[in-house]
């Protein structure tokens, strides 16, 4: 099975980027939105993995879920990847980096580690995607537009709990199913 552990989106902040999105859909054809189901931060992928490795997945953030407590999260910007081209390959909304979200993230990362799954090389750049360009080709426009909501906010919540998810990949995109919620302190 195909996992990733994430935070889910209050229903409002869906709302919100969906609004967004819909100001680009017009501006670029070839990128594939993600839905309004579909939005969350990732704080790990982990890829395929067993059923066996499911269930030790689910005990050790079943250890690391009481280890932090509720915080804010605030979202906050527009931009692209890779930054600062005419032909990026994500667009996304992001996310203030703040000190209990990163803890967080560390604290999967590491326990994720400990049972065998490849560290992240990469720094941890908390972002929320809202598309993936299909075919690389210029997005001028839309870049333009991404500039334009640079320093935009788009609102916050309140993080109460992270989720375990299970990702089908489907034509019509992917589809999550939850395995496992785990409440912060």
């Amino acid at each position: 099975m195909r996992t990733f552990i994430a935070i889910d989106l209050d229903e409002s902040l869906k709302t919100a980027l969906e609004t967004l999105t819909g100001e680009f859909r017009p501006l670029a054809g070839s990128v594939r939105w993600v839905g309004k189901t579909g939005m969350h931060l990732t704080l790990k992928f982990l890829g395929e993995i067993s059923e066996t490795d499911a269930v030790r997945v689910s005990s050790a953030l079943e250890e690391v879920a009481p280890r932090h407590r509720v915080f804010a999260l605030v979202l906050e910007g527009t931009g692209a990847f890779p930054p600062g081209r005419s032909d990026p390959r994500v667009l996304w909304v992001g996310v203030v980096p703040g000190p209990p979200l990163l803890a967080l993230q560390e604290d999967v990362e590491r326990e994720m580690e400990k049972l065998g799954f490849e560290r992240e090389k990469r720094r941890f750049h908390p972002h929320l995607t809202l598309g993936r360009v299909k075919f690389p080709s210029r997005l001028d426009l839309l870049v333009q537009e991404l500039e334009k909501h640079r320093a935009e906010k788009f609102g916050e919540m309140s993080v109460r709990k992270f989720t375990f998810f299970q990702s089908t990949l489907k034509p019509s995109g992917a589809e999550y199913t939850v395995l496992k919620e785990l409440g912060l302190a």
